[in-house]
């Protein structure tokens, strides 16, 4: 996931690495996961980022920065999912040249306001569209390890349901019940299980979240294209959520 709204201001403990790809896996049929293992290894906070920069034979340099999948705490292998753009610089190099072995640079941990961690408590509802759902991943990955008794509803919004990133990943941890719930809602395609939706994000679908949740949410984090971050918020307004407790995250070529 590319952010563009998430400026990059790294302190003064923020240096460039190479980090190396030590495993590539296809997620969906356009989006990668590329893990890495970094000879100076960071904690992070879940909503965090990393800067990659490549840099091609005549000295020009492409920068973007991708979201982390990890969850916190398993700093000495970072992941991050690229999705392919088809007028992309950087992403397309990813998809079709990158391959195990390599050592790509990266600087991190940056961001701090698109940040959650278990001791934040809850309830919290997550809302992603597409590879938005990265830096939630990495706070669902979180809550599964440090705060599995937080209440969390994810919903996810993705084209058809082989493009829904981390589908299985995500059934299995809500399956485990301890208080994760898990929409689908699926743009171009028809809903495969009863609690999910053939359709956009829209009022009706948060609220049905929200009356769900055991207490009063606390804190909703939403993620992904400009369109997706704009609708999705006036959704969960329209649904009662006071302004102060939302955080957008937006990502971009």
């Amino acid at each position: 996931m590319t952010l563009t709204d998430t400026p990059a201001a790294p302190g003064p403990a923020v240096k460039w690495q190479n980090g190396r790809i030590v495993d590539i896996v296809a997620s969906t049929p356009r989006i990668k996961s590329f893990f890495f293992a970094l000879p100076e290894p960071f904690d992070f906070r879940a909503g965090q980022h990393v800067d990659v920069r490549l840099t091609a034979p005549d000295g020009y340099q492409a920068m973007r920065s991708y979201s982390i999948a990890s969850a916190p705490g398993m700093s000495d292998r970072i992941e991050i999912a690229v999705d392919l753009l088809d007028d992309g610089e950087v992403s397309p190099f990813f998809h079709e040249v990158a391959a195990v072995g390599d050592e790509i640079e990266m600087r991190g941990p940056l961001g701090g306001y698109f940040v959650w961690g278990p001791k934040d408590g809850g309830p919290i509802l997550l809302i992603g569209g597409g590879s938005g759902l990265v830096p939630l991943m990495s706070m669902v990955r979180a809550r599964d390890a440090g705060g599995p008794s937080v209440p969390a509803i994810l919903i996810l919004s993705a084209r058809h349901w082989k493009d829904a990133l981390y589908r299985d990943e995500l059934i299995a941890l809500e399956k485990k019940q301890t208080g994760l719930s898990v929409v689908f809602a699926l743009t171009r395609d028809e809903p495969k299980r009863p609690q999910d939706y053939g359709r956009h994000v829209d009022e009706a679908m948060v609220r049905k979240a929200l009356s769900s949740l055991p207490d009063a949410l606390r804190q909703v984090f939403i993620c992904g294209s400009n369109g997706f971050v704009n609708s999705a918020s006036d959704a969960v307004l329209a649904a009662g959520v006071p302004t102060g407790a939302i955080r957008t995250e937006r990502y971009g070529g």
